[in-house]
């Protein structure tokens, strides 16, 4: 057996470069947070106090636990058995990169899944299959408190629409496939190539999303988005708001919605300034807001992006001892 050097793919200068993002992205959230009364961010968060961080802390991990149970699940249909220790790590480190436009950045992981025999095509599919489940969980959690924000309901119902369209398009194997080939065919290389491999990622994704195993991802789906719901439930009531966990439900997953649909990097002022908008909607004054908000995304998109550089940082398991085709 050869030796076999652990190095890790951000290092040198990307891991510098990825630190700056990460610097200038903390000091627009510092200057996001003086905004709204840094003093108030503060009093806040020693209101909530060590135990109360620690919980919502906990309830972010059992976030990440289970979309990762997820993620495994997905890797195995597309025919992939990767050593679970090395899964996590290359699971996490698309965490790091999170803060990155359009949800590109979560797509490292198809370059470490490529060392453990998962092709492109394949690991694109996952992460396409695993982020249009976390689209249906948002929707049905907003569902839970819809009546909160009427003025909501057009863009859920649109969304709605597209997904179901969505579904029943990757279920059509043989006209994706003829439109691949008319594609090759017909159009130029590049381009062809381009939409050959789209529909490629699509034909994969479709193992995903049959009834059994699409209902089982939006099962795992709500419990970890729950569970960040609920923390952030959990800190209002700890801050001494009064709302209601329905409501909760709705301002956090709403959120959370428009910053994915927003492509901004992590969602990035979108869905802060959507979770401020409606938590004074409700009747929360500016500033408890602010500090509620800060506090419930440092609490899962900034405790994920540290845990995500850490990854990163670690050294890359031996693909050949970590991995195997199934099928």
């Amino acid at each position: 057996m050869t030796n076999h050097k652990p190095h890790t793919v951000l290092s040198g200068w990307r891991f510098r470069a990825l630190l700056l993002i990460v610097l200038l992205s903390a000091i627009g959230y510092l200057a996001f947070s003086i905004w709204g009364g840094w003093h108030e961010v503060v009093a806040a968060l020693v209101r909530v106090g060590f135990v109360g961080t620690a919980i919502a802390l906990a309830l972010s991990l059992v976030n990440y636990g289970v979309r990762f149970i997820r993620w495994q699940k997905y890797l195995a249909l597309l025919g992939h058995r990767v050593h679970t220790s090395e899964s996590l790590r290359i699971y996490i480190a698309g965490f790091g990169l999170t803060i990155l436009p359009g949800k590109v950045g979560e797509s490292i992981r198809s370059v470490f899944l490529k060392q453990h025999g998962v092709s492109y095509p394949e690991s694109l599919a996952a992460f396409f299959a695993e982020h249009f489940t976390n689209l249906i969980v948002m929707l049905l959690l907003v569902a839970v408190g819809l009546w909160v924000y009427p003025q909501a309901q057009p863009m859920v119902m649109v969304l709605a629409v597209l997904i179901l369209v969505v579904l029943v398009v990757v279920q059509q194997t043989g006209w994706l496939q003829a439109i691949e080939l008319v594609a090759l065919n017909r159009l130029p290389a590049r381009l062809g190539k381009l939409v050959g491999h789209t529909i490629e990622i699509v034909l994969h994704s479709g193992r995903c999303f049959s009834l059994p195993m699409l209902l089982y991802g939006i099962v795992l789906g709500t419990v970890a988005w729950g569970a960040e719901a609920v923390a952030f439930y959990y800190i209002m009531h700890t801050l001494g708001s009064d709302l209601a966990l329905p409501t909760a439900l709705f301002i956090y997953a709403f959120s959370m919605l428009v910053g994915a649909v927003s492509f901004l990097p992590g969602g990035l002022g979108g869905a802060e300034a959507t979770m401020v908008a409606l938590l004074m909607l409700n009747h929360v004054a500016q500033p408890q807001a602010v500090a509620a908000t800060v506090l419930i995304r440092l609490a899962t998109l900034w405790f994920a992006v540290g845990l995500g550089v850490i990854a990163l940082s670690m050294p890359e398991r031996k693909a050949s001892r970590s991995s195997r085709r199934v099928g």
